[in-house]
């Protein structure tokens, strides 16, 4: 095993202020909304939730009963917007309300994490982007692998030049789901939107805006449903491609998850995911790291979110610059949407 000699990933408790951020969290409908949710309420000395907000009644009860909520302010939007000294909003609703939240969060000048995918208006996306810079206000993306070490140490390693030229990017992420989850995610472009833009995500990290995407959807349970459950994109670059494929009918998925990074002197491939393993080759030493094939020694996780609700905190406090501009962000999501094959607006 070989040290994360790369890796300059700030620790949990690196950064402290005695004045947390007073935060509030809009909807519960996402499926990461409870994880952010605890995470924020672990967080103790970088945020105070002053709230949370749930307009539809069956959604309340049911977040009422989870531990992540428990004991939370339950308040209108109205009022979580007026609350003195509130700065962050985390906006989990539905996706089609997701964008529509977020802008009435920037226009009431709140900076937003804001979770993925960024709806089907891509234009309605850009204005809130633009919007939110107009205002110096952050939007964060919820991508849940911008922080993961093994992805920190893939994206560092080809900024630093250690993989030479590029060539090949590829991806899978899939899971099984049941036909209950299977009716919410079909009425969206399918599972590359729900699960490829993670993987999206870091390829545009790593390799920009594409110049063309090329979408593949096959449905495998036409006579159940019209989900498209097994998908595949082709990104074109100038020197390089790149596949993701993203699918809802593997069984144990998350085990083969996988992001390959292949250059012209050296490979990183991360397979699992999480928790992640690493493996680099390279045709020659760099630093600490031999020729040919090695695992990389990875620093342990503190939560899936937890490096990324603080890095925000930072941002906001004007500690650091976010590694996420406005520009990365809307490549993310016209790629995202063009892969899952919806229509661009």
């Amino acid at each position: 095993m070989i040290g994360p000699s790369l890796l300059h990933i700030p620790k949990a408790r690196a950064f402290r202020t005695p004045e947390p951020i007073k935060v509030g969290q809009i909807g519960t409908a996402h499926a990461h909304a409870a994880g952010k949710m605890s995470t924020l309420r672990k967080l103790t000395a970088d945020f105070e939730v002053v709230g949370i907000v749930e307009p539809d009644p069956e959604r309340r009860k049911d977040a009422e009963r989870r531990s992540a909520y428990r004991g939370l302010k339950w308040i209108s939007e109205e009022q979580l917007l007026n609350t003195p000294g509130l700065q962050m909003v985390a906006v989990e609703t539905d996706i089609p309300d997701l964008v529509p939240t977020a802008m009435r969060c920037v226009s009431a000048a709140m900076h937003i994490h804001l979770d993925k995918p960024a709806g089907l208006a891509l234009s309605a996306f850009k204005n809130l982007l633009d919007e939110a810079t107009r205002h110096r206000l952050t939007v964060q993306m919820g991508y849940m692998f911008r922080h993961n070490p093994a992805f920190r140490f893939c994206f560092q390693a080809a900024q630093k030049g250690w993989l030479g030229d590029i060539f090949e990017v590829h991806g899978v992420i899939s899971k099984t789901i049941g036909a209950e989850q299977r009716k919410i995610i079909a009425a969206y472009p399918g599972s590359m939107f729900e699960l490829g833009c993670h993987l999206i995500d870091a390829m545009v990290k790593v390799l920009g805006r594409p110049d063309k995407v090329t979408g593949f959807s096959r449905r495998t349970r036409p006579e159940q449903d019209d989900l498209a459950d097994n998908q595949l994109a082709v990104f074109e670059y100038a020197r390089c491609t790149a596949t993701i494929r993203s699918a809802l009918v593997e069984v144990d998925g998350q085990k083969r998850r996988q992001f390959v990074v292949c250059g012209d002197r050296g490979t990183v491939e991360i397979r699992p995911l999480e928790p992640p393993k690493l493996l680099l080759a390279l045709d020659r030493s760099v630093g600490r790291y031999k020729k040919g094939y090695q695992e990389v020694e990875l620093p342990e996780m503190p939560g899936r979110y937890d490096d990324q609700l603080i890095e925000l905190v930072r941002i906001i406090r004007g500690e650091k610059e976010s590694e996420y501009p406005p520009e990365h962000d809307l490549a993310v999501q016209e790629a995202v949407l063009k892969a899952s094959g919806a229509v661009l607006d």
